[in-house]
């Protein structure tokens, strides 16, 4: 079982694009994944997130979704999800698993939330909503996540 600084990535993606229902890289596919990555880290070094939670969430967020548009249980299917794999692919306390199946749970809820970690997920996920048109909202972000939006919008927007 590896440790929380060296989990299997490799291993973890694998299981995800082998379980993946939806195309690898379409809208809520790896490049998607990528993008909330990047957000995730950086906004999470600023705010002292956990770094593997945010981690995870980035690549497990939307790995359980059915379809593009509205998949009202991908995330409590994703929750789920890493609930069945924690201790595999990666080995995350009770307190952290928690932290991560609420983030991935209630991911597409519009809630933000006091907890650092779990709202540096839920940012860096809504960052990307620039790929299907829309401006991320400040009122659903933290106050270190606002000072990205535009960029994060050009980004997700590109080609």
């Amino acid at each position: 079982m590896p440790n929380n600084e060296d989990f299997d990535r490799i291993g973890l993606i694998a299981l995800i694009r082998k379980e993946f229902k939806l195309p690898w890289n379409g809208l809520h596919g790896a490049n998607h994944w990528a993008r909330v990555l990047h957000h995730g880290k950086h906004i999470g070094r600023i705010r002292n997130a956990d770094p593997l939670v945010v981690e995870l969430f980035g690549l497990l967020h939307d790995s359980c979704r059915l379809n593009d548009g509205r998949d009202a249980g991908h995330g409590s299917r994703a929750a789920e999800f890493a609930h069945a794999i924690n201790g595999d692919y990666f080995a995350l306390t009770s307190l952290q698993l928690d932290y991560l199946c609420f983030a991935l749970h209630y991911h597409s809820d519009g809630e933000v939330s006091t907890n650092t970690t779990i709202q540096t997920c839920w940012d860096a996920d809504r960052l990307d909503l620039g790929r299907v048109g829309i401006v991320p909202s400040a009122q659903y972000l933290s106050q270190e996540a606002t000072l990205f939006i535009d960029l994060a919008f050009a980004w997700s927007t590109q080609n």
